[in-house]
């Protein structure tokens, strides 16, 4: 794991980058091997604010624990079970940190490997926002190709679109 902390920067960093690497431990650790949704959460939940805001593409954004755990972890790890992660390398600047994670699982039957950069917004040690920047084409491409795959994809698929018309 590689990590750069931006020290040249003007701006004030209230993030110490003793937290910001402590905080990239616990996520790397939580992703190594999660077992599962629940395990997933379980790992996160001391590492995120109780509203914590998560934005990705392909989905609504979710705000707070509850739509961490079913707006997240939960459709994620219906469609690839055995989701793992690594992190490659990360950042710090000012409140934020940058990760880039290699997450590698089974859909259906088939290998799947999606890269994400997570810039993470850290208050008093726990993230208060997290925004995934991500290609979602081999998730796309992988659901295509995994017949077995298409149902759960779907469900998603419709609980994400029915989280959007609400707003």
């Amino acid at each position: 794991m590689t990590a750069t902390t931006d020290t040249t920067s003007t701006e004030r960093m209230s993030t110490s980058p003793n937290t910001a690497e402590a905080w990239v431990a616990g996520f790397a650790e939580g992703w190594r091997a999660p077992a599962g949704a629940a395990g997933l959460v379980a790992n996160f939940a001391p590492m995120l604010s109780p509203e914590i805001r998560l934005i990705q593409p392909q989905m609504p954004t979710l705000v707070g624990m509850d739509a961490f755990r079913r707006g997240f972890a939960e459709p994620l790890f219906e469609l690839i079970p055995d989701l793992h992660g690594r992190v490659v390398r990360w950042a710090a600047r000012g409140d934020d940190v940058f990760i880039e994670v290699e997450l590698v699982g089974t859909m259906g039957r088939r290998p799947v490997r999606f890269v994400s950069c997570d810039r993470v917004t850290l208050r008093d040690g726990v993230a208060i926002e997290r925004e995934a920047h991500m290609d979602p084409a081999p998730l796309l491409l992988a659901a295509a190709r995994s017949p077995r795959a298409w149902p759960a994809f779907a469900r998603i698929q419709l609980s994400a679109l029915r989280r959007r018309l609400r707003r």
